[in-house]
């Protein structure tokens, strides 16, 4: 089975396709990769081996020309994370009236070329109410126009052995013609519990623990300085609980570079590293107490592992030239790689997807 991947980032949905070819024999080939950002290509190609596929680059661009979509080899699969800040609860909430909101549309122009057989896409939980539901009906109508029966649930990857409460919508659609199916959360979580973990190549984590190495460089430290804000509950205007030591992390963020607050971003002490999560000192100590000990974040490598990437995924980026910065900001942009995993697993076994 083809597979084309739009809005590709570092690869999500092609790493959890890679996985779960492996595991069900069951061939799926990436032909084709659609990404603007020159650093998460840089990660993309030096994760993945990708001769002989077409790069896509800008699809705004490539959209627009109606041969070009016509030419690409045959595919059964089409997936996407298209842009979502512009409906996420973080975001401004726009939604189709800015530009990036109306990257969906994109994803149309190329499903009304060829008509797949499948389309995987995702985005933010806010998608489903947002401009109280009109969104999503709009996207659900134009799938259905296209002659597809649309299922869509919302997912969060704490569910799929991933410690992180990261609640995304999944869209998944069928042609028409090959009938009716049931797909859900529930329906999906069900099917992943049948996993042997140990002989699946899937990455299970049961707790950050698990993700944290116990030593790292001096830069991921917060300074003295900035502890005490970043653990604060707060100001006047804004007031929030600072928790660090998450045994489920909260869900990345595309800025979490910028460090924010410990009630949006994860911090880590010391203590609870090397305790393996037995101490956590925000159970006993006072925030002032606390600015006083050994506080760090999230280094990229984590973050990706968070995200279900191999504990590789960040040293060959590094080699290809990739910042820190630029890598936060993939792994929060990233898909989840375990509960696309879950979800191509549920709809392969369920025979929803054939060859």
């Amino acid at each position: 089975m083809n597979h084309v991947e739009l809005f590709a980032g570092v690869g999500g949905f092609r790493r959890a396709m890679d996985l779960i070819a492996h595991d069900l024999n069951f061939p799926i080939e990436t032909i084709a990769y659609s990404e603007i950002d020159a650093k998460a290509i840089d990660t993309y190609k030096a994760n993945y081996d990708t001769t002989d596929e077409l790069a896509i680059g800008n699809i705004v661009d490539f959209v627009r020309n109606k041969q070009a979509m016509k030419e690409l080899p045959r595919y059964e699969l089409l997936s996407g994370g298209f842009p979502c800040q512009t409906f996420s609860m973080m975001g401004s909430q726009e939604g189709f009236e800015e530009e990036r909101g109306q990257m969906f549309f994109r994803i149309m122009d190329m499903i009304n070329a060829r008509h797949p057989r499948y389309i995987l896409l995702e985005n933010v939980k806010n998608l489903m109410k947002h401009d109280g539901g009109n969104t999503i009906s709009v996207i659900r109508g134009e799938l259905e126009n296209a002659g597809y029966i649309v299922k869509m649930d919302i997912f969060n990857s704490n569910d799929f052995g991933l410690p992180q409460k990261r609640n995304r919508v999944i869209i998944f659609a069928r042609r028409r013609h090959l009938g009716y199916y049931e797909f859900s959360a529930e329906l999906v979580r069900n099917a992943f519990a049948e996993i042997d973990r140990d002989t699946s190549s899937l990455e299970f984590y049961d707790s950050t623990v698990d993700i944290l190495d116990q030593e790292v460089e001096s830069k991921y430290y917060l300074s003295e300085k900035i502890k005490p804000t970043l653990l604060s509950d707060g100001s006047a205007g804004f007031k929030s609980k600072s928790e660090i030591d998450q045994i489920v992390a909260r869900p990345l963020t595309a800025t979490m570079h910028k460090m924010h607050r410990a009630c949006q971003d994860n911090y880590y002490s010391d203590a609870f590293i090397y305790s393996n999560g037995a101490d956590r000192p925000s159970e006993r100590m006072t925030k002032e107490e606390l600015a006083r000990i050994p506080i760090r974040k999230l280094t990229p490598k984590e973050a990706y592992m968070l995200q279900g990437f191999p504990n590789d995924f960040a040293n060959r980026a590094r080699l290809a030239g990739v910042a820190d910065g630029a890598m936060y900001k993939q792994a929060g942009n990233a898909v989840s790689v375990n509960t696309i995993y879950a979800v191509l697993y549920y709809l392969i076994t369920n025979r929803i997807i054939r060859q």
